[in-house]
């Protein structure tokens, strides 16, 4: 379905009346991913690791660096700052915040008619029972269509915000957090609501997201991502029975466990440090100043990405 190429995107800082650039924001560095029909790649890591910047390359909403993308077997590229209107029927989003991503002066079956306006080709006849079936498939009222955003609760909101996505019958939808801003109870609506529209439609999914959790259940591969880069990724029963990479390893065993008793036995693997900085990337393994593991090579040679295992990347020398 999608297979992205050592992908960067470099966002550059100016200084100065005639905005001379002094350096560069290193939000993406060589990222490498494959994604299959019908899969749900998990994509996991610290805020400001690159995470929505990734998705947002991929999408082509922002022009990369340097890299390549191919999707369903075709290169796609950003050019003259104007993403092709065909691009938009395939690949859609669902963002974090789904009251922040909608008109407020907008009813919610025009948010949701939109796409469908845009690629054209639909009569209202045919719009307005196309909607009807939306409603159906994300489990919303008709009647909520004449309502505003503000009158929706979280979960209703991004039930509007997947209608939305799924209005065009894309093929592959970026997750932004999607369950991120909801509570326990919504979430595992809207998460059960994912999987059976991609049971039902074959539709393939970046879910990116912080709570280890949920990928855990959603995913099918997971990815960890540390300062632009892809530290490590397997099919998820094999990541999180057998983390390889000292990173995965520390977020893996923040993960609560519901039983006090094993949670006091269970060792907690502590990171100290800040994420270092995205502008002056120090030489070596992106996360040599913070692992308690780091030898002088990690500090002089960037590991590559490499299959330690079947099936199983990661970029550490200690593997």
């Amino acid at each position: 379905m999608l297979e992205v190429r050592e992908l960067r995107k470099y966002f550059p800082i100016t200084k100065g009346f005639f905005r001379r650039q002094v350096g560069n924001v290193k939000a993406v560095d060589g990222v490498s991913l494959v994604v299959k029909r019908g899969e749900t790649f998990g994509l996991v890591g610290e805020s400001g690791c690159g995470k929505t910047t990734l998705g947002r390359c991929i999408l082509q909403v922002i022009p990369v660096t340097s890299g390549t993308t191919f999707f369903e077997g075709e290169k796609i590229s950003f050019s003259n700052n104007i993403r092709p209107k065909s691009l938009s029927a395939k690949m859609q989003a669902i963002f974090q915040d789904p009251y922040s991503s909608m008109n407020p002066r907008q009813k919610v079956k025009d948010i949701i008619a939109e796409p469908i306006i845009i690629q054209g080709h639909r009569s209202k006849r045919e719009i307005d029972d196309r909607l009807h079936a939306l409603y159906d498939l994300v489990g919303l009222k008709k009647e909520m269509g004449e309502r505003y955003p503000h009158m929706l609760s979280g979960g209703e909101q991004q039930r509007v915000c997947i209608a939305r996505a799924m209005a065009v019958q894309p093929s592959f939808i970026v997750c932004d957090e999607p369950v991120s801003s909801l509570d326990v109870s919504i979430r595992a609506q809207i998460i059960n609501l994912l999987e059976s529209l991609q049971e039902n439609h074959s539709v393939s999914y970046l879910f990116i997201s912080h709570d280890l959790s949920v990928v855990h259940h959603i995913s099918d591969t997971v990815a960890v991502m540390y300062l632009g880069k892809i530290v490590e990724i397997s099919p998820k029963r094999e990541l999180y029975r057998n983390p390889l990479h000292p990173y995965t390893k520390a977020l893996l065993s923040a993960i609560p466990i519901p039983d006090p008793a094993l949670e006091k036995k269970r060792e907690r693997i502590l990171i100290e440090g800040e994420v270092p900085s995205a502008v002056t990337v120090l030489p070596g393994c992106r996360f040599h100043p913070r692992c308690q593991y780091a030898q002088k090579p990690c500090t002089e040679e960037e590991p590559p990405l490499r299959e330690a295992e079947s099936r199983h990347w990661v970029a550490c020398l200690l593997v």
